[in-house]
């Protein structure tokens, strides 16, 4: 379990700042016309989500998690900063469970 979290906690936070960014070049497209930065930005971003909820499912599998919980974990990286506070979340639990299991 521990070699899954620290894959996921990376790309979580990867994830995180590249929305941020992907939702800056979304306003600099539909707000200003300028369409370059979203041509590149997009399918980077799209790219790592896909790294992401590949991390998000192996963590989720090997720490038992219900498939609503590994489906919320993952949908938490389409919402701006929510990758963030999910990212916290996951990593006291899975902590807390590796924690239980050597004591």
């Amino acid at each position: 379990m521990e070699s899954a979290l620290k894959p996921f906690r990376v790309l979580a936070y990867i994830v995180g700042v590249m929305l941020i960014v992907l939702v800056t070049c979304m306003v600099l497209r539909y707000g200003f016309d300028i369409e370059g930065p979203s041509k590149i930005v997009s399918p980077i971003h799209g790219f790592l989500y896909m790294l992401y909820l590949v991390a998000t499912m192996n963590l989720g599998m090997k720490a038992r998690w219900s498939w609503q919980y590994i489906l919320g974990v993952m949908l938490a990286g389409t919402v701006p900063l929510l990758s963030f506070v999910f990212e916290r979340k996951v990593t006291r639990r899975v902590e807390g469970e590796i924690a239980a299991a050597t004591a």
